[in-house]
């Protein structure tokens, strides 16, 4: 069987996380107005770990006071998150060392890594009156020391890591402050349409508490950061920038309706925020066991076709063609193999790759799998036990075609 070579392409978009020292001034906490609490009051039903709305909320009329309202009612429920994470550089590689020092050790010679500490910053918001709140998992991974500032205190609390989820780019911290804090909603964002109004706040270049406003401008984008792949994002005009990651995106009711988490590098007004949708199924997991499981098998895959199968002598146009293997994951040790082309699951049939994503979801961890395969020319049966899917980062190989 021949390689199956084509390089992937590479996303244009960046994380909208900020990097920089921490600023000491403080935002001082907003008194929530009662007549805005009247106008923007909602439906909502406590869970065990958040407030989520039961109900689309009116129609609110446009007005001079409307975002102030939303803002004054949630802004107390923001924060700024400061993360260290530890680095490591040579002194060979700094254009300082190389100046003064690069004669006296040589050209290019090793020395000793140095231990350095980058501060990234980024925004998040309470879920509930416990100190619980939602960030992105980027905000702070790999971070040893995670800060939160809260509006109405003058020193930053250290938090822990409650759980996170590399694949949604969800994370949930915990901090511990002296009486109950102000939390958000979440709303629905299923039921939010394109063209609905937003409200974003965070903390953008360490601009604390900093308000933009925009429209939904386009939902369920699917979208590649590295090796993260997000499925179903909303698109935003609102104005979000490096350190905006972990905030929320509001409707005028001011409800949660995104996290926003990332920002087009090569246009204006092009943010892109996690929906509630998402966070929804996702927290529970978190809060209860501090990861998500998934069902993984640890195979890059693509729809067959007929022309895939003649650029690459696949032996049949229909299923779905298993294009590399992850090591040591359950496929490797079933002996699944690239080029073979997975036809059935359970004896049910799989024309395309979305179709077999789907068929394994819907297995638990531990679970047998009967694959029916084509492997040139021959139908075979392998039988794979369903596994965990890595908290972590998964890199497809610079040789998997880009579907």
């Amino acid at each position: 069987m021949r390689p199956i070579t084509r390089t992937i392409s590479a996303a244009v978009v960046g994380f909208a996380v900020g990097a920089g020292a921490v600023s000491g001034g403080m935002l001082a906490y907003h008194q929530m107005n009662p007549n805005a609490n009247a106008t923007l009051s909602q439906s909502a039903a406590k869970t065990p770990y958040a407030t989520v709305a039961t109900s689309t909320p009116a129609t609110l009329p446009l007005g001079p006071d409307t975002i102030a309202n939303v803002v004054k009612r949630d802004g107390p429920a923001v924060v700024k998150i400061v993360a260290s994470v530890p680095q490591s550089t040579s002194l060979s590689s700094s254009p300082y060392f190389n100046q003064f020092f690069g004669s006296l050790f040589g050209n290019g010679i090793p020395v000793t890594p140095q231990a350095t500490v980058q501060t990234d910053i980024g925004s998040g918001f309470f879920i509930n009156s416990r100190g619980y709140l939602l960030t992105n998992d980027h905000v702070i991974h790999g971070a040893t020391k995670i800060q939160v500032y809260v509006p109405g205190y003058s020193k930053a609390f250290t938090a822990t890591r409650v759980g996170t989820d590399y694949a949604t780019d969800l994370a949930v911290l915990k901090i511990s402050a002296p009486k109950p804090l102000p939390y958000l909603v979440l709303g629905n964002s299923n039921q939010t349409p394109v063209g609905a109004w937003v409200v974003a706040i965070g903390n953008p270049y360490d601009l604390s508490h900093t308000v933009t406003e925009g429209v939904i401008s386009a939902k369920g984008r699917p979208l590649t950061i590295g090796s993260r792949n997000y499925r179903n994002l909303l698109q935003t005009s609102a104005a979000i920038n490096p350190g905006n990651s972990g905030g929320p995106l509001l409707n005028l009711a001011g409800q949660v309706v995104g996290i926003n988490t990332a920002v087009s590098t090569q246009g204006q007004g092009i943010g892109f925020a996690i929906p509630t949708s998402t966070v929804e199924q996702i927290l529970p997991q978190l809060m209860k066991y501090g990861h998500v499981i998934r069902p993984w098998v640890g195979v890059f895959i693509a729809t067959d076709t007929k022309s895939l199968a003649k650029q690459y002598g696949l032996p049949t146009s229909q299923g779905v063609v298993i294009v590399s293997v992850e090591p040591n994951s359950p496929a490797a040790s079933a002996g699944l193999s690239p080029g073979e082309v997975i036809t059935a699951v359970n004896g049910q049939t799989v024309t395309n790759d979305t179709q077999l994503k789907n068929l394994i979801d819907k297995m638990k961890v531990g679970q047998q799998a009967t694959l029916t395969l084509n492997d040139q020319g021959k139908t075979v049966s392998k039988t794979v036990t369903i596994g965990q899917e890595p908290n972590g980062p998964i890199t497809p190989p610079s040789t998997a075609p880009s579907f």
